[in-house]
């Protein structure tokens, strides 16, 4: 997607990328310093009501919270999803904090230590078991709290989802419990005072192929649908992951979410209503739902030449916004969608380099970027920062001043 199709969905207003129906210009002002990252609150919205638009009223949608877990963020979308999923203390503490109720909070990751799980099962959320260890641990935590701990078991499916950002599942992975070591430890556990509700199965994010999201969907419920024969009781839960993607550069294609809903349709209707009636199936999303709306917003500091290639030098950088330096988990180095903020209108001349302000060749922001001339004091604006940004960054790399961050 090009840059005036990320323009799009924000607007403008007398020239100027418009946030929450806010000049850029304005809403620098109002936030007090650059850079920062921006949340169009009514985006996450319509984001939300899309969602629920197209997909089976059944499914209910989980946010993960590892995808932007700012507060402000976090409350809200409390109120606009079924549940919540949690990656850490941290995390947990903040979802307990929000109107979710702690039953709707979900807790997966690997390495979860005793801590942790004591602190989960004595706030009565789900707690996604990875490993016999952490199986072992919730039992402990059991026994001492006198509270009979809530857990679903991830899955390590023995298939893997192409198309993939990250790969989470097939093969050996860090991630879950192999698909056919489920069983046995099923039948061990069975009367260890666990109420095992479930299975999550998670096998890989950001994927922009809807066939293959909805194979993978339907892999799972076969998957699953063996394994639940071993719970003592009938399935409740039912995790299907999501690695729903977001296009991130001029060579992305937006995922065709209605085809991904019309086969969960068919999906929901058909072998999940019958053989787990009593299970509403999970949607696990967290890029999909915040990863659009949100922007980060840079202030140019200098603009020099060197040997006829323009530099824009800018307050921000890779320490903020790793991922549109190219060095969270891509492969080729491809530019993020980013403008002059407070020049959206205007044509652009000629491609420039935007860098930022650290002491490395990879801050790099924009590589050979078609731009107005921009100068001193303009505003860049990177898209697609919603997700992974922040918090997915080194901020204390040369300490640097962290950004604010607003819901707008």
């Amino acid at each position: 997607m090009k840059p005036e199709e990320h323009i799009a969905p924000f607007g403008t207003i007398d020239g100027e990328l418009a946030v929450g129906g806010m000049p850029l210009s304005r809403l620098a002002a109002r936030v007090g310093s650059t850079p920062f990252f921006a949340y169009d609150r009514g985006l996450l919205d319509a984001r939300i009501e899309k969602l629920r638009a197209v997909l089976p009223a059944r499914v209910e949608l989980s946010f993960a919270m590892k995808a932007n877990p700012m507060p402000a963020i976090v409350q809200h979308l409390a109120q606009r999803v079924d549940r919540i999923d949690v990656a850490s203390s941290l995390e947990m503490q903040a979802a307990l904090d929000s109107t979710i109720r702690p039953d709707r909070v979900s807790f997966a990751g690997p390495g979860k230590v005793p801590a942790e799980i004591r602190q989960a099962v004595a706030a009565g959320i789900i707690v996604e078991a990875e490993s016999k260890t952490e199986l072992d641990r919730l039992v402990a935590a059991g026994e001492d709290l006198g509270v009979t701990p809530t857990v679903a078991i991830r899955v390590n499916p023995d298939f893997a989802v192409k198309g993939s950002g990250m790969r989470m599942g097939g093969g050996p992975q860090q991630f879950g419990i192999d698909s056919e070591a489920v069983p046995d430890l099923l039948g061990e556990y069975a009367s260890a005072g666990l109420d095992i509700i479930g299975f999550h199965v998670f096998a890989g994010s950001q994927n922009l192929n809807a066939g293959l999201i909805s194979e993978a969907q339907r892999r799972t419920v076969d998957l699953v649908s063996v394994l639940a024969d071993r719970l003592p009781a009938p399935l409740r839960y039912l995790n299907l992951g999501g690695g729903f993607g977001i296009p991130y550069t001029d060579r992305d294609q937006p995922l065709d979410l209605d085809g991904v809903a019309a086969d969960l349709h068919d999906l929901v209707d058909g072998p999940i209503a019958s053989r787990f009636p009593d299970a509403s199936p999970v949607i696990e999303l967290g890029r999909y739902i915040v990863g659009e709306c949100g922007i980060y917003v840079t202030r140019v500091v200098d603009r020099k030449v060197s040997r006829g290639k323009t530099y824009l030098v800018v307050d921000g950088g890779m320490h903020h916004q790793l991922a549109a330096s190219g060095n969270f988990g891509q492969a080729i180095r491809r530019n993020y969608p980013l403008v002059v903020g407070n020049r959206v209108e205007e044509v652009s001349e000629h491609g420039v380099n935007v860098v930022g302000c650290l002491c490395t060749p990879l801050d790099l922001l924009g590589d050979d970027v078609e731009l107005p001339p921009a100068e001193i004091d303009d505003l860049i604006v990177i898209f697609q920062a919603g997700a992974y940004g922040l918090t997915a960054s080194p901020t204390a790399f040369l300490g640097h001043p962290a950004p604010a961050e607003v819901l707008v």
